[in-house]
């Protein structure tokens, strides 16, 4: 199975809308403006399945009102498992602008955001996350 490298189709819940971070809301903006579809199934599996048959970007950021959580999903039995099936069909899986699968685990229930998905999308957001660390002051 490949998925497929460009995609008008992304996933989200948007009605935590209010605690996304600045990129993932100027990627998700930009996306309604240019005529992409949202789907959002409410399970990362059943997202994923879509993606996997159709392309698309699944997003679960990190919460803002949260910010010590380090996201919703974990890194070593939700994250990584679906970043190694995610690359190994062609596609991107990131937290921020770092692989998931180049993360060091640093606890067993570790929480990350979480975004994977067609490679193009990815790098987009991916992208943005680096540009808006060159842009923080230091």
């Amino acid at each position: 199975m490949k998925i497929v490298p460009e995609t008008k189709e992304f996933a989200i819940n948007a009605a935590r809308r209010a605690s996304w971070d600045d990129v993932v809301a100027s990627y998700i903006e930009r996306s309604i403006d240019a005529g992409y579809n949202m789907r959002w199934v409410g399970s990362m599996v059943a997202d994923a399945h879509r993606i996997f048959n159709r392309g698309g970007v699944f997003l679960y950021p990190a919460d803002r009102n949260k910010p010590t959580s380090g996201g919703r999903l974990r890194l070593l039995y939700e994250a990584n498992p679906m970043g190694l099936l995610v690359e190994a069909a062609g596609g991107a899986a990131v937290v921020g602008d770092v692989a998931i699968l180049d993360l060091k685990p640093t606890a067993l229930h570790q929480r990350v955001p979480v975004i994977f998905g067609s490679r193009v999308e990815v790098k987009k957001i991916a992208d943005a996350y680096k540009a808006s660390k060159v842009a923080e002051p230091a």
